[in-house]
């Protein structure tokens, strides 16, 4: 069974911004009623997190309106690598040429001279904030966090909203959190535990 999880990152948030950002969010899913303001034992991993308010069924599809969620939120400020917990990524994409490279075989066998370049970038970028890989297919040297992974499985940022064992969110919701962050890209991580 397990648990379940949804983290929204903006991957625009820079570390000073992303403490009034996720204020700003927070406060925001408190007033439509998505969570409650006061912080209780609603979430793994966390101390205290914020949970669901009566409004909650305004950001997931009517259809999973029944699936009340049963956990909370935790908002995460500061340096973090987002990941979907069970398994990996299977693909990465390049930002600039938009070349896909796999991972993974077919039979989920990883793909090390794929790898090679991209493990050590998120372990730099977690310690230092910063890390480039340099694409095969158009030689193009990317920041790491500019990276597009399958399935949102990895997310590199500062500011991440964590919901835990709730339906999955629409698309209308998600948009309407980056109308917040002024159009910041969004990723959207989803996982299990």
């Amino acid at each position: 069974m397990g648990d379940h999880f949804q983290i929204v990152v903006d991957l625009d948030a820079t570390p000073q911004d992303a403490p009034r950002l996720a204020r700003l969010l927070t406060d925001w899913l408190v007033a439509e009623g998505i969570v409650r303001a006061e912080r209780t034992d609603c979430v793994l991993g966390q101390p205290l997190g914020h949970p669901p308010g009566p409004d909650w069924h305004r950001a997931v599809a009517p259809a999973d309106a029944d699936d009340e969620p049963y956990d909370g939120l935790a908002v995460h400020t500061g340096r973090t690598v987002f990941t979907g917990g069970q398994g990996d990524a299977e693909w990465v994409r390049c930002p600039r040429c938009a070349t896909t490279t796999r991972l993974y075989t077919d039979e989920w066998d990883r793909i090390d001279e794929a790898w090679e370049p991209f493990g050590p970038a998120i372990d730099l970028w977690a310690t230092t904030g910063t890390a480039d890989v340099r694409c095969a297919a158009c030689a193009a040297t990317v920041p790491i966090t500019d990276w597009t992974w399958g399935d949102d499985y990895y997310a590199l940022g500062h500011l991440g909203l964590e919901f835990w064992n709730w339906p999955p969110f629409t698309d209308e919701f998600r948009a309407r959190l980056a109308e917040r962050v002024d159009g910041h890209r969004l990723a959207h991580v989803r996982g299990k535990l």
